[in-house]
């Protein structure tokens, strides 16, 4: 809040304002006040929740990784948990920073395969988990974002930079989706230790 005369210009309309100079000070004062309104929302914009808070009590990172193939580094990944300690009983998110060009039917591709190989064997699942991750996974660029959102016994969560992308509701998708980095039998496991702080 404004302090001193100024703030007492805002409680008056402009015309009770007799003064040929005062009128001229309270829509200074007024623009002055707009003006602080609007540096507050830029300079503070952690105050808006992020995808993750919404989901993810105290967010902490647990840990990092990042995943390449021969010489392509691929993505940078990051394993955020409630104070950072992970728990498959508890809301948790993947986040992954693309370093390259992917296609979306690519990553959902690739993730069906990598299902398979944590344990996966319901096909009749897999083939309606690969169609619904088709229309949700955009292609992707350097730069580019995606945050999958673990919520135990319920939907997962899929996040552009604070866009949401879409979800899949069935609870069985997140609980062999995520164990593609976190289960004891992925494919990578030195990127599995990373994650979960385990360097």
């Amino acid at each position: 809040m404004l302090k001193g005369s100024s703030t007492n210009m805002l409680l008056f309309p402009l015309t009770t304002v007799r003064s040929h100079h005062e009128p001229v000070f309270a829509k200074v004062s007024l623009r002055r006040f707009y003006l602080s309104l609007i540096a507050a929302c830029i300079a503070f914009p952690a105050f808006a929740a992020t995808p993750v808070d919404r989901y993810v009590p105290e967010a902490k990172r647990v840990g990092t990784c990042k995943m390449s193939v021969v010489f392509w580094d691929i993505y940078n990944a990051a394993l955020i948990a409630p104070k950072g300690e992970f728990d498959w009983e508890k809301p948790f998110a993947l986040q992954l920073d693309y370093l390259r060009d992917v296609t979306g039917s690519e990553i959902a591709d690739r993730s069906v395969e990598e299902m398979r190989i944590v344990g996966a064997d319901n096909e009749v699942r897999l083939a309606a988990w690969h169609t619904q991750m088709k229309q949700i996974f955009p292609d992707v660029h350097h730069g580019s974002q995606i945050t999958g959102i673990y919520t135990p016994d319920g939907p997962t969560y899929f996040y552009g930079k604070n866009r949401m992308l879409g979800k899949v509701q069935d609870s069985e998708f997140g609980y062999w989706f995520f164990r593609i980095w976190l289960g004891e039998n992925t494919s990578e496991p030195k990127l599995r230790a990373q994650l979960l702080g385990q360097k």
